[in-house]
């Protein structure tokens, strides 16, 4: 096929932001080494109209993490630290759990140690506050249980590279970014990429973030993260053409560590999962693929590379909507169309469902590893999921269905168990291990029921208070920042708030004690009730 007609067909990809008055994204696409199409797509500012080219530098999140990984193998290829250490050698101020973390485990999300994230946002900090490495450090060393046992499971963990990042400041005496400009920026010559740690720092071309509100209006989505290792890696996709090559030049780091670059982790039951150095080691269409995204305020960022055809495509934006892992699909379905090994997978046709079976799904599905809830329920003649908000999931079948809010390849399946009446939730991505959610009976509590929970809670791993209410006969959750959040009834002593679990605690009187809240990334975290 001609280069022309593969050029509109990839344009045609992001027409959507493709226009003046929108934030969108900038692409690169490189085969044999280098650049064989770039552009970009929509504007780095909307108050100065000053559009996105390749040049343009975005924050990039998450894609961050194969740069601190790096850091770490370089240094470990030089003897100067081993994958085996206990991060206690070079982090003494990290609690000691019973089971030894090592480096390694921080690589691979197998450490069990708690998400920063969400240990903010549950300590009421705010994404868009300034977050320092020292308060994401000294909330880490507050932490006093993991989510499990070092190496048992796989639960992406932010505050593994974090500790990564100072792992290699302590180890080479030299700060996290100024290390990796001269052992991995400056010899690859990527002159426009840095790791921004001061917040008030100017950058010359940089894109502004933007989201859209609950009326679709445009939004300026404030980041003023002053933190690195985990995320906060600028740059521009000319810049990331320069990384992706060393992968086959191996010019920084050399095969020794290009190697450890590709190495998946172990679980202790000799599991291997797909997470590597900062990247996910997978397939799509029958090729291998080394990936990693990234998402932040309205920072949305991808790398997708085909080693075996030396073929990347790398999607940076600046709209909290875009899905930059996506877009990198559609633009490698163009132009790697006559080298995949599959078909796409064919998309199952739309259903109509008669009401009846819909409402013979609703329920309340736990998962009681992840303490984890969905409340399934029926309006208007659809069906909703409610993890926190309303998903709406439309059907394939009476037991199929899939939601434009999840991934393409996502799907949710209801089955019966031998539990006479009760039913299960499979929620399946892709060829993984379904995540299984029993049916559980509602709880509907009375006033009088839920005054047992009201009073004054105290988190000392997090040093803060929070304060449980009863108005107009509901629960409320109070605390700093965030105002009121309702405390919904999932099943007894069990509460959902927001996209959160709160699981209440009783002595050996059945008098409640505290309660225990998990996230997605948090498990099982204390609070004491005081009053």
């Amino acid at each position: 096929m001609a280069m022309d007609s593969r050029i509109i067909r990839t344009n045609a990809v992001f027409s959507d932001y493709n226009r003046q008055d929108t934030p969108g994204c900038a692409l690169s696409i490189i085969e044999e080494e280098n650049i064989i199409y770039k552009q970009g797509y929509g504007m780095a500012n909307l108050e100065h109209n000053i559009p996105i080219t390749p040049s343009t530098i975005f924050h990039v999140a998450s894609v961050s993490k194969q740069f601190t990984a790096m850091a770490i193998a370089i240094l470990a290829n030089e003897g100067k630290l081993s994958l085996d250490d206990d991060i206690h050698k070079h982090l003494p101020e990290i609690h000691e759990f019973d089971n030894k973390i090592h480096i390694s485990h921080l690589i691979h999300h197998i450490s069990g140690i708690r998400d920063q994230w969400s240990l903010l946002t549950l300590s009421s900090w705010r994404m868009e506050d300034i977050i320092t490495m020292d308060d994401i450090f000294e909330l880490l060393k507050a932490q006093r249980e993991l989510n499990f046992k070092p190496g048992a499971e796989y639960i992406y963990c932010n505050s593994g590279y974090t500790l990564m990042a100072m792992i290699v400041e302590r180890v080479s005496g030299k700060a996290f970014p100024d290390y990796c400009w001269e052992q991995i920026f400056k010899p690859l010559g990527m002159r426009n990429t840095h790791f921004h740690l001061d917040h008030k720092q100017i950058v010359k071309n940089r894109a502004d973030s933007y989201e859209l509100d609950k009326n679709n209006n445009l939004k300026k989505s404030v980041l003023s993260y002053a933190n690195v290792g985990a995320t906060s890696l600028f740059t521009t996709v000319e810049d990331m053409a320069l990384w992706d090559r060393n992968f086959y030049t191996a010019k920084v780091g050399g095969p020794e560590v290009i190697s450890m670059m590709h190495t998946q982790g172990i679980l202790n039951d000799g599991r291997r999962i797909r997470y590597a150095y900062g990247v996910n080691i997978g397939k799509y269409r029958g090729l291998k693929i080394v990936e990693h995204s990234g998402s932040d305020a309205g920072f949305r960022s991808n790398i997708l590379r085909f080693p075996d055809q030396k073929s990347s495509i790398i999607v940076l934006g600046n709209l909290s909507t875009i899905n930059a892992s996506q877009l990198c699909k559609k633009v490698a379905d163009i132009w790697l169309e006559n080298q995949f090994l599959e078909y796409l997978p064919k998309l199952e046709p739309i259903v109509k469902i008669e009401p009846e079976s819909l409402e013979s799904l609703a329920g309340i599905y736990h998962n009681p590893t992840l303490q984890a809830t969905y409340v399934i329920f029926c309006k208007e003649g659809k069906l909703y999921a409610q993890p926190g908000r309303n998903i709406e999931l439309t059907p394939l079948s009476k037991e199929r269905f899939k939601s434009p809010q999840y991934s393409f390849d996502t799907i949710i399946e209801f089955k019966p168990t031998q539990t006479l009446g009760k039913k299960e939730l499979h929620f399946m991505i892709s060829d993984e291990p379904a995540v299984i959610y029993h049916e559980v009976e509602p709880y509907e509590p009375g006033e009088e029921e839920l005054t047992q929970y009201t009073g004054t809670y105290y988190s000392p791993e997090l040093d803060i208070r929070y304060y449980i209410l009863l108005e107009e006969g509901k629960l409320q959750l109070k605390r700093i920042k965030y105002g009121k959040t309702p405390l919904i009834p999932s099943f007894k002593d069990t509460f959902t708030v927001g996209n959160n679990e709160m699981r209440f605690v009783r002595d050996e009187d059945y008098e409640v004690t505290g309660f225990k809240i998990t996230t997605g990334r948090v498990r099982n975290l204390g609070f004491i009730k005081m009053d």
